[in-house]
C-alpha cells in the first residue's frame, strides 16, 4: 500500500469519526454551551443611587448567571436589608420570545427566598426587581430627595440541561430547602454561592428562609 492510499484512508476515518461525534452531541447541547458562555446576565441587582434601587437583590445561581434548575425546579434569591421594604416582582420569559409570566411577592425585610417554578424546557430569562415605584408615595417631602422608579434587576438565564457548575448550587439549595421557616447564618450561607461579599455591616447575622407556596 502506497503512502497516498494510507493518507486517504486516514482522512476518511477522521471524517467518519467527526460524523459520529456530531451525531452523539446534539445541536441543542452545543447551542446551550454557547448560551452559557455568552449570556450577558447579572445575578446581583440593585446597588445604584436611592434607597430602594440601592437595595441588594441577588439570584442564587452560578457566577455566570446561567443555571439549570433540574427536576426540582427550585430557584433561590436573597434580598438585602432596608428600612422601607417594597414588593418584589419576578418574571420569566422564553429567550426566543413569547409571553412572560410574572409573580409578585409582598414587601419583606432581608431574607432568603426559595420559589418552586415550573420546568423550563427552553432557555428562559429570569428577572427579579423591587417595585420601587410604590415607594415614591412614601418618599420624603424634601424637594431635593431622589425620586426612585426602578431598581436594577437581577437577570439570569434558566436552561434545561445542567452542567458541572450547577451541582454546588443544587446542593446548597437542597440544604436551604430543609431550613424553610427557620434562619441561617447570612455570610456562611451566601458564601456557598460565592456571594459572601454582599453581606456588609448593615446586614443581620442570620437570615430567615422564606418558602412561599
Amino acid at each position: 500500500m502506497d503512502m497516498h492510499s494510507t493518507a486517504m484512508k486516514a482522512f476518511l476515518l477522521l471524517g467518519a469519526g467527526l460524523s459520529v461525534l456530531h451525531g452523539i452531541i446534539p445541536m441543542t447541547a452545543l447551542s446551550q454551551a454557547n448560551l452559557r458562555s455568552s449570556f450577558p446576565g447579572r445575578r446581583v441587582g440593585g446597588g445604584t443611587r436611592g434607597e430602594c434601587s440601592a437595595r441588594i437583590l441577588a439570584h442564587l445561581v452560578p457566577n455566570s448567571s446561567v443555571f439549570a434548575p433540574g427536576e426540582t425546579s427550585v430557584l433561590g434569591l436573597v434580598q438585602g436589608p432596608t428600612a422601607n421594604p417594597v414588593s418584589l416582582n419576578i418574571s420569566f420569559q422564553p429567550k426566543s420570545g413569547g409571553a412572560s409570566t410574572t409573580r409578585t411577592l409582598p414587601a419583606a425585610p432581608a431574607a432568603l427566598i426559595l420559589i418552586s417554578g415550573s420546568s423550563f424546557n427552553t432557555p428562559t430569562v429570569w428577572e427579579s426587581e423591587f417595585d420601587c415605584a410604590t415607594a415614591d408615595g412614601s418618599a420624603s417631602n424634601d424637594p431635593l430627595a431622589f425620586v426612585e422608579t426602578t431598581s436594577p434587576p437581577a437577570v439570569s438565564l434558566l436552561v434545561p440541561e445542567p452542567d458541572a457548575s450547577d451541582a454546588p448550587v443544587h446542593a446548597a439549595l437542597k440544604k436551604l430547602r430543609s431550613s424553610c421557616g427557620a434562619t441561617v447564618p447570612a455570610k456562611a450561607t451566601l458564601g456557598q454561592f460565592g456571594l459572601a461579599d454582599i453581606v456588609t455591616a448593615d446586614w443581620p447575622q442570620d437570615l430567615p428562609v422564606r418558602c412561599p407556596s
